[in-house]
């Protein structure tokens, strides 16, 4: 592919959308190439919404949209590339193969640039890149739901494309073949230096596969960054929640002749990082990942025991084979603190609904969201 050749910053792809109605967008994103950016967010938060957009598929009211130097979408100037002119490669969440064609030719179906006479061959080489030798006179009803997903993928692939986009590529098919097929696109992703953009609701997935996150929201783009500094360091509220992040409370910044605190409840807190710059008396969001959650060990209490300890009340437990997460409650708010620890400590420290436990909330790990 020409494009692979271009500098990475040439041939980034670059997603600015914006449009009151009738599906609000308030988009601004961007992905590189050679890197997989997964677009995550609730229903109706506009996922595919923008994948269609940047495949041509649907024209929003406003924005630009640019890959490989060229401009693609630019509402002021009324341009907008067709499909065909922006040589994507798109992955739809049910394949969307061709029923009566087997695989070889439905992958043929992205050959048209090549010479009639060369399209058979060439999508025999591209199934057996995607580990499908032998299947090419398979009809989709003769093949797995993981065998057709990489049909559809090496249909995708085959158009030589300057973006891959992925809506849900593998919600259909079950856990183990997801695994696998998750691995093949890392693999995969080797040797295709071209932006990816992948929708998903999983999570886990997202983090797994990309190199960045987007989170989206009623389609605005909320925040961009790796998964671990997103799970670590949400931007606001509204983005902690989005990720399934339970550990969002409220405090007050005070001033002590050590330097300022965050009172939580009876608590005054140190924070690692962030008070310095805030005035005393204001209010401020933040968040704990559960991890920096530490539980005060009963009759064998140690150093770290002595950072930011507070007291709750066991309010749920949940035994999840060798891990249990446990919920604290407190009398001076309605949130529960959440955090997991394995099944034994929890039943060596006499952990149970209704006991009140110790934890120390690491100072490091507090993050603040004014």
């Amino acid at each position: 592919m020409a494009e692979m050749d271009l500098p990475l910053s040439q041939a980034r792809l670059t997603v600015q959308l914006q449009q009151a109605g009738p599906i609000p967008l308030d988009a601004d994103f961007h992905c590189d190439a050679g890197e997989l950016l997964a677009l995550v967010g609730p229903s109706g938060s506009g996922k595919t919404t923008l994948l269609r957009a940047i495949a041509g598929l649907y024209r929003p009211a406003g924005g630009v949209i640019r890959c490989a130097g060229e401009t693609w979408f630019d509402a002021e100037a009324r341009r907008s590339l067709r499909p065909q002119q922006r040589r994507v490669g798109l992955v739809f969440q049910d394949y969307a193969l061709f029923p009566h064609l087997d695989a070889r030719a439905n992958v043929m179906m992205a050959l048209e640039h090549l010479p009639a006479a060369e399209r058979g061959q060439a999508a025999e080489q591209w199934l057996v890149r995607v580990r499908l030798e032998g299947l090419a006179d398979r009809m989709p009803s003769e093949l797995s739901g993981g065998q057709r997903q990489r049909v559809a993928l090496a249909r995708a692939l085959a158009r030589s494309p300057r973006v891959l986009l992925l809506d849900e590529p593998f919600s259909a098919v079950d856990q183990v073949t997801r695994r696998r097929l998750q691995r093949e696109l890392a693999l995969l992703r080797e040797e295709i230096r071209i932006p990816i953009v992948l929708v998903t609701h999983d999570l886990d997935e997202a983090a797994a596969l990309a190199d960045r996150l987007c989170v989206l929201h009623a389609g605005r783009s909320l925040q961009q960054a790796p998964a671990e500094q997103l799970f670590r360091r949400p931007a606001s509220p509204e983005v902690a929640r989005l990720l399934d992040r339970h550990n969002v409370f409220t405090g007050t910044v005070v001033a002590e002749e050590e330097g300022r605190r965050l009172q939580w409840g009876p608590w005054r807190l140190e924070v690692a990082e962030g008070l310095g710059a805030m005035r005393p008396g204001q209010r401020v969001s933040w968040y704990l990942p559960p991890s920096d959650v530490v539980l005060h060990r009963r009759g064998r209490p140690s150093r770290g025991e002595r950072e930011n300890p507070v007291e709750g009340r066991v309010v749920e437990m949940a035994v999840l084979g060798g891990i249990t997460s446990v919920a604290l409650a407190f009398d001076h708010c309605d949130d529960t603190l959440r955090f997991e620890l394995p099944t034994h400590a929890a039943r060596r420290n006499g952990l149970a609904h209704g006991e009140a436990v110790g934890v120390s909330l690491l100072a490091a790990g507090i993050h603040l969201m004014p």
